[in-house]
């Protein structure tokens, strides 16, 4: 196996290969301290869609486990000598030799892990990087630091790490399948007979033109933020299917609409956040132009509120949301973000609505339960249940399962403290300070006027009895049933 080894590593060094003596020893030298892959990193993610964002945060995970079960445990359990670099031409050799030992090959094992971590959560990233991992791989024989079986053994550890993250951290495709029921919905080759409404004011030109592309006969109408309701109505009343791009904001919008006309809704995320289009596995537009055109659908819960109008005028107020419903301080985060999200971004505007909102001392609000008064600084209602502690909305796997995820932070002294600790102790965690339960239904007596409650990102103003259930499997909508790329 040595005699072998030292053939292989004889065999590259006398061959020359046209470009590569500029190019390998460079490349080489910039994997060093795993620098190039975190680059690649940043750049996978500066595409700005979930599925890269999930590709890198993977990729550099595995890097990270696979370079310190190198330097830790591989390095120290066989110390083999680096190659001697008679043979190898001078031009090829790396400026600062390696003084560590030889097998296995480090950075062969953090390309590899790299890679293999990128093409678990995306195959089309994966497949964009491995050939940078390869020709890194490839350049530590070329330029003489290792050996071929130090390369070898390194990438085979390296991928082995990224599997190992996988099992410790499921991608995407190995969640459970959500247990929503599939229904019939139609089957729109090119998208003909979808009218789909784009929010102009959430930056979805590029979103919409992905679309169209995907699905040339579908019509497309771009409208202003105070034009959407009105535009959606006109496309109800001519489309087979209605569609929606924008953010839970929009989307809700659309959902009311769809609801009041008996229509199959389809959802293309346009906005900050997009909870309800990811819950469905709809990330981009090939993931909603091929449900569409297959007619894969599925039917969801519909959260509902009512109550009386805040303005005292005492009409009754009927809402829906997909997503959450909130009162106590959540909205006064809403508003503060949404005021300053077109000065500084949306997500720089929401870490500063919630600094605001922790060091409020404003007192807790006071509602009655079951007739009995209580304080309480936040009441969140998910629309199904959440599956990340706490009280920033994770992912849902099932959108059809009839409950309502509560959590309650109690009212007291240092509200901010309160906060803080339910978001980080999670929701099963029950305390003096938090609750947490499901269930379908939920009645708030007794609540002032004008209190003011958010859905979906909206917020609006309420008083007197609250009561907040599901419209089970109330609502069709399209979503990918083939396994994620």
């Amino acid at each position: 196996m040595v005699s072998l080894d030292s053939r292989l590593f004889d065999a590259v060094a006398k061959r020359h290969w046209p470009g590569a003596d500029r190019v390998l020893p460079r490349l080489s030298q910039g994997a060093n301290h795993g620098v190039l892959w975190f680059a690649a990193a940043a750049g996978i993610t500066a595409t700005r869609t979930p599925r890269a964002r999930r590709a890198a945060v993977r990729g550099v995970a595995s890097l990270a486990l696979a370079s310190a079960t190198i330097n830790t445990l591989g390095k120290r359990s066989v110390r083999r000598a680096r190659p001697l670099l008679d043979t190898v031409p001078l031009i090829r050799q790396l400026k600062r030799q390696p003084i560590t030992t030889s097998f296995p090959s480090g950075h062969a094992a953090s390309a590899a892990a790299f890679a293999t971590g990128v093409a678990l959560e995306s195959r089309a990233w994966g497949a964009a990087v491995a050939p940078l991992a390869a020709a890194v791989a490839v350049s530590r024989v070329y330029t003489g630091a290792h050996f071929p079986s130090d390369v070898l053994v390194g990438g085979a550890l390296g991928a082995g790490a990224a599997f190992a993250v996988r099992g410790l951290v499921p991608t995407r495709a190995q969640l459970a399948p959500p247990g929503r029921p599939r229904v019939t919905a139609p089957a729109l080759p090119g998208g003909a007979g979808l009218v789909l409404v784009a929010n102009a004011g959430a930056g979805t030109s590029q979103r919409v033109k992905a679309l169209h592309d995907a699905l040339p006969e579908a019509e497309v109408v771009v409208a202003e933020p105070a034009d959407l309701v009105a535009e959606l109505e006109k496309a109800a009343a001519r489309a087979r299917v209605l569609g929606v791009c924008g953010g839970d904001g929009t989307v809700n919008a659309a959902a009311t609409v769809a609801l009041q006309h008996g229509l199959p809704l389809a959802v293309l995320p346009g906005g900050t956040l997009n909870h309800f289009a990811y819950d469905l596995g709809v990330e981009d537009a090939r993931d909603l132009s091929g449900a569409v055109e297959a007619g894969d659908a599925v039917a969801v819960d519909v959260g509902r509120f009512t109550a009386c109008d805040g303005a005292g005028a005492g009409e009754q107020v009927e809402k829906y949301f997909l997503n959450t419903f909130s009162l106590g301080v959540y909205p006064e985060l809403v508003r503060l973000r949404e005021h300053w999200a077109k000065r500084i971004g949306g997500k720089p505007a929401s870490v500063l609505a919630a600094w605001k909102v922790l060091r409020s001392d404003e007192r807790p609000m006071v509602g009655k339960f079951r007739g009995k008064e209580r304080a309480l600084w936040l009441l969140f209602a998910g629309n199904c249940t959440y599956h990340r502690p706490g009280f920033t909305p994770g992912r849902r796997l099932d959108l059809a399962d009839g409950l309502l995820d509560v959590r309650v932070v109690h009212g007291g002294r240092r509200p901010g403290t309160r906060l803080l600790a339910a978001a980080l102790t999670g929701s099963e965690v029950r305390s003096p300070a938090q609750a947490a339960v499901r269930l379908p239904r939920l009645r708030v007596d007794g609540l002032g006027t004008d209190t003011a409650v958010a859905y979906d990102g909206e917020v609006t103003r309420i008083q007197g009895t609250l009561t907040v259930d599901k419209l089970p499997e109330a609502l069709t909508v399209y979503r990918p049933l083939s396994p994620i790329r």
